[in-house]
C-alpha cells in the first residue's frame, strides 16, 4: 500500500503544480523553467541527503542508469511537458501525458525487467486509461478554442520519456538498496545536465525574457516544491514499493485531480467529465486492492 499511496500523492502534487507552472510560465522558455525547477529541487533534496540520508555505495553503472533516467524522464520529458502546457493548457497536457505513460511503462516493464501485471491489475489499468481517454474527448468536444496539434505531440513525447525514466528507476531501486531521496537527486542531476547542454546549443537565456515579478517567482517556487521536490520523492518511494505499471497508472489520476483544480479555479467542467472521472477512480480502487 505504501507504493500505491505514494503514487496517488504524486498525482495530486503534480496536478496542482501543473496549474501553477502554467500560470508562472509566461516569461520563461520551457528549458529555462525546467532548469530552474531542477536546480532548486536538487539543492533542497541534496541538503536532505547530506543531513538525514545515509549515502549508498552502489556500482558505477547503477548511478549511470539513474543519470540516464533523469536525462530522459526529466531533462527531455519535462521540457516536452512544459511545451505542451504552453499550447494546450494544464488539464489537457496532464490528461494526455498521464493517459499514455502507464501503457508505455507497463509494456517497457514487461520487456525490460519481466515485471508482469496480474489479470485484475490489467483490468484496473484498462479502466483508468479508458476513463481518462473519454475525459479528454469530452473536454475537447466542449472546448470553444482550436487546440494546436503540436501540443498533443509534445504531451505524447513527455509520456514516452516519463515511462522510460520510470522503468529504469524501478529497475535500479529493486536491484539495489538506495533511499528514494538519493535516487531522486541522481535523476535530477542527469536532467539538469541535458537541459544545460540544450540551452547552450540553442543559446537560450538562463533568465526569463522579462522580469516576471515576485508573485510569479513565488508561484514557480511553490510549483517546484509540490511538483518536483515532493513529487520526485513520492514517485521514487512509489517505484521502490510497487510495480512500475501500477505506479504510472496511479500517477495518471493526476489527470482527474487536475480537473478538480480547474473547477476550483472557475473553469467549467462538463457532466460527462465528472462521470468518467468517477469511473477512473473505480479503476484506481481495483489496482490498489488487487
Amino acid at each position: 500500500m505504501i507504493g500505491e499511496l505514494a503514487a496517488l500523492s504524486t498525482a495530486l502534487c503534480w496536478a496542482i503544480a501543473a496549474r501553477l507552472f502554467r500560470q508562472a510560465g509566461g516569461g520563461f522558455s520551457a528549458l529555462c523553467m525546467n532548469l530552474w525547477k531542477g536546480v532548486v529541487t536538487l539543492i533542497l533534496l541534496g541538503l536532505i541527503c547530506v543531513f538525514f540520508v545515509p549515502t549508498s555505495s552502489l556500482p558505477v553503472s547503477a548511478y549511470g542508469w539513474l543519470l540516464l533516467s533523469g536525462v530522459i524522464g526529466i531533462g527531455v520529458g519535462d521540457t516536452c511537458f512544459f511545451l505542451a502546457l504552453k499550447r494546450i493548457g494544464d488539464s489537457q497536457s496532464v490528461l494526455v501525458t498521464e493517459t499514455l505513460a502507464p501503457i508505455f511503462a507497463a509494456l517497457l516493464a514487461m520487456a525490460w525487467i519481466a515485471e508482469w501485471l496480474n489479470a485484475w491489475q490489467w483490468v484496473g489499468v484498462a479502466v483508468v486509461i479508458l476513463s481518462v481517454d473519454m475525459v479528454i474527448k469530452s473536454t475537447r468536444k466542449t472546448s470553444p478554442h482550436i487546440v494546436p496539434s503540436t501540443g498533443y505531440l509534445f504531451a505524447s513525447g513527455a509520456a514516452v520519456c516519463q515511462a522510460v525514466g520510470a522503468v529504469i528507476s524501478r529497475d535500479i531501486l529493486t536491484r539495489y538498496e538506495m533511499a528514494a531521496t538519493e535516487a531522486a537527486c541522481w535523476r535530477l542531476a542527469g536532467g539538469i545536465v541535458i537541459v544545460v547542454l540544450l540551452m547552450g546549443l540553442r543559446r537560450e537565456s538562463w533568465l526569463p525574457k522579462h522580469n516576471p515579478g515576485k508573485k510569479v517567482w513565488c508561484m514557480l517556487g511553490v510549483a517546484t516544491l509540490l511538483g518536483t521536490v515532493f513529487a520526485m520523492y513520492l514517485q521514487m518511494l512509489g517505484f521502490a514499493n510497487a510495480k512500475a505499471g501500477i505506479v504510472q497508472t496511479l500517477i495518471a489520476t493526476s489527470a482527474i485531480f487536475s480537473l478538480g483544480v480547474a473547477a476550483l479555479m472557475g473553469d467549467k467542467i462538463h457532466r460527462s467529465t465528472v462521470v468518467w472521472s468517477l469511473v477512473a477512480l473505480a479503476g484506481v480502487t481495483i489496482l490498489v486492492v488487487s
